[in-house]
């Protein structure tokens, strides 16, 4: 299949309700409004494939940009590439979830994660906290930079509440993943997240919440006192 057939292949499975949804929660045209559960027999079709992953992100339709993360081969995708996508992610399901999936996945996380969260433009710094947060579910801590992660704990406290919009709510799930999957900084996470208090996001008018980090971190704790990795963080 290449993108073109994909892309008639989404239109058709597209309904109103869910476009109008996504749309509320910040989606654009073009959009075809498909749920992902749809978009499960594609990629299983697919698999992975590093070209026409590149090609259905570059045509801007919102479902085709989320199943180019789905199919993205991240053994052969280049600094160029994740950098490319995420200037190009225009919007919170792209940019906190496919991008940093990605990312994490690839061998450039790591330092794009850190670069990113330098960025200016609130989108990128939310890949960069997304693409962070991924890393521990996805690597062991003995094989973690545990000062530097320690150090980003310390960053959160002082800057969370001085962010821009997005990239608040990935800090804020950044703290939650540091506890709930880095054992020798869970006190540290509760801590912050203790200290953050509530983290006020603009969910545009949606009924979405932001996770109280502290509670999470406990409920994440309760459930695997030994974190469980993760062979892929992209669902």
């Amino acid at each position: 299949m290449n993108a073109k057939e994909i892309l008639e292949e989404l239109k058709s499975l597209g309904n109103e309700s869910t476009r109008n949804t996504l749309m509320k929660h910040g989606a654009r045209e073009p959009i075809y409004g498909v749920r992902i559960g749809d978009m499960k027999p594609l990629q299983k079709k697919i698999k992975k494939n590093y070209q026409l992953a590149l090609d259905l992100y570059d045509t801007g339709v919102s479902e085709a940009m989320y199943l180019a993360g789905l199919i993205a081969d991240e053994t052969k995708m280049t600094k160029q590439d994740l950098q490319k996508w995420a200037e190009n992610a225009y919007w919170a399901m792209i940019s906190e979830y496919t991008v940093p999936w990605v990312a994490a996945e690839s061998r450039y996380g790591w330092d794009m994660g850190l670069d990113w969260i330098e960025s200016d433009l609130d989108h990128i710094q939310a890949s960069g906290w997304a693409t962070l947060s991924s890393l521990p579910a996805l690597i062991s801590e003995n094989h973690l930079d545990i000062k530097k992660y320690s150090e980003l704990l310390d960053y959160v406290v002082k800057n969370i509440h001085n962010t821009p919009n997005r990239a608040r709510y990935t800090m804020n799930a950044f703290v939650i993943s540091v506890g709930g999957y880095i054992t020798q900084l869970r006190e540290k996470a509760i801590e912050t997240a203790e200290s953050n208090g509530k983290v006020f996001v603009d969910m545009e008018g949606t009924s979405c919440r932001v996770p109280d980090a502290a509670s999470y971190i406990a409920k994440m704790i309760e459930r695997n006192p030994v974190p469980k990795l993760k062979k892929t963080v992209r669902c």
